[in-house]
């Protein structure tokens, strides 16, 4: 294929260079001339692992060049990566300055081109940057519409500085956020010989991707820095702990856990978060990120709650009330608090669990209830049909065969959904249907 890249800096000179080792015939662009210059005689923008070498054999093969004109670059090629910078201010707003330039400088040399030609936006920006500023750009520099006359993708990348040549060739997965199918097949097509799922998407979710990705990975980093200054302090080997940590491919270092949902409940996670934060305040340990974990869970509780107030409907219907499915325990259940928050908000409520039957509570589990909901009986019902009958807004807290039935019709009813309903997908943007995060 004849690609254009554009910006040279550490993404860019090295999706050039890989591009053009592959096998594609690749003009790198550049404001700077110096960049440009550097390439012309094969040397690399910058200093990274494999890329002076792979620069010079591309360029000595006559498989890139460099330019600072935009309308060569854009009759030269069929398609073009957008890499220039997205520098964050201190508030963490982003600059889309340069994305915004480049657009209209690209979008004036589509308008004089007669072939059609894809623009692929590499930058990182945050979700609806390219539908709400790129693509206005385009068309109006242009005079063309977007997917009629030329396309446009949004592909992130996932190079890490220092192995970025290596990541470009053995990527994790290859993002195409498409505007239509015809935007993303040539994209598909750029990197067809790479390793890795291929993800066509809406171009906003494109766009989260790399924000999803790399807040975790701090998430990461800041988690095992508090484990380790907490083990210090109790004189533990921390990577000793993290060694166990990381064999449990089950639950911790796996999807368990990462799918968006309601707050997190039962006698173990609240309970052990607490002691751990507690045991470091007595160290004398800083730990803003266990800390807030519970604030955090507490957070999901009240969007559930605000998303009922905002009904302005009184009579509730709850389905599910155990801290998790197929179990009977009501110890730090979010379902139980939240019953508790309506109940004190002055909401008519009545609830369903197939699992919960008060004579059948004994021990911890039936004092945790009766000191949080002490007329428990009154509020529970015989069946889901008892608690849909009662119901304006009914809260969905478990995926029970019976409650999975009973709300195939739902009729007028709002449904706030905690679960993710098999067929979530299919209810957004429905009238009355509400997903917790989705």
């Amino acid at each position: 294929m004849k690609v254009s890249v554009f910006g040279l800096g550490y993404v860019g000179v090295v999706s050039a260079a890989c591009l053009a080792a592959q096998g594609h015939e690749v003009v790198g662009v550049d404001v700077n001339p110096t960049k440009v210059d550097l390439v012309n005689r094969g040397q690399s923008t910058v200093v990274e692992e494999r890329i002076r070498e792979l620069t010079q054999e591309v360029v000595e093969k006559g498989a890139l060049r460099a330019t600072t004109d935009v309308a060569e670059a854009i009759g030269d090629t069929d398609l073009s990566l957008i890499c220039v910078g997205t520098p964050s201010a201190p508030n963490g707003s982003l600059s889309t300055v340069y994305l915004e330039r480049v657009a209209e400088e690209i979008g004036a040399a589509i308008g004089a081109k007669e072939s059609r030609h894809t623009v692929v936006f590499r930058s990182t920006m945050l979700p609806g940057t390219c539908e709400r500023l790129l693509v206005p750009a385009l068309e109006k520099a242009s005079g063309k519409q977007a997917g009629a006359d030329f396309g446009v993708a949004v592909n992130p990348e996932f190079l890490r500085e220092s192995t970025s040549v290596k990541d470009y060739y053995d990527p994790p997965k290859t993002v195409v956020g498409e505007f239509d199918a015809a935007s993303g097949d040539p994209v598909v097509e750029l990197y067809a010989d790479l390793p890795g799922p291929v993800f066509r998407v809406p171009i906003k979710v494109a766009e989260m991707t790399k924000y999803a990705d790399n807040s975790f990975h701090g998430l990461k980093i800041g988690f095992a820095n508090e484990i380790g200054a907490i083990c210090a302090a109790l004189g533990l080997d921390s990577h000793k702990v993290m060694d166990i940590f990381l064999a449990d491919r089950k639950l911790n270092i796996s999807p368990a856990y990462l799918r968006p949902g309601f707050a997190f409940g039962g006698s173990c996670l609240p309970k052990d978060l607490r002691g751990l934060v507690y045991a470091a305040r007595r160290a004398d340990v800083s730990v803003p990120i266990l800390e807030h974990v519970l604030t955090s869970n507490t957070e999901q509780l009240h969007r559930a709650f605000e998303v009922v107030a905002a009904t302005g409907k009184r009579k509730i219907g709850l389905l599910g009330l155990s801290f998790k499915p197929g179990t009977d325990d009501l110890r730090e259940s979010p379902l139980v608090e939240l019953a508790e928050r309506l109940l004190g908000k002055g909401y008519d409520l009545r609830i369903y669990d197939a699992n919960v039957t008060l004579s059948r509570l004994v021990g911890a589990n039936r004092e945790y209830i009766e000191e949080r909901l002490p007329h428990l009986s009154d509020l529970l019902g015989d069946s889901v049909d008892e608690v849909m009958d009662h119901a304006e807004v009914c809260i969905v807290g478990c995926k029970d065969e019976a409650v999975l039935t009973a709300l195939e019709s739902p009729g007028n009813r709002t449904v706030l959904d905690l679960v993710r309903l098999p067929d979530a997908e299919q209810r957004r943007g429905t009238p009355g249907y509400v997903g917790l995060g989705w």
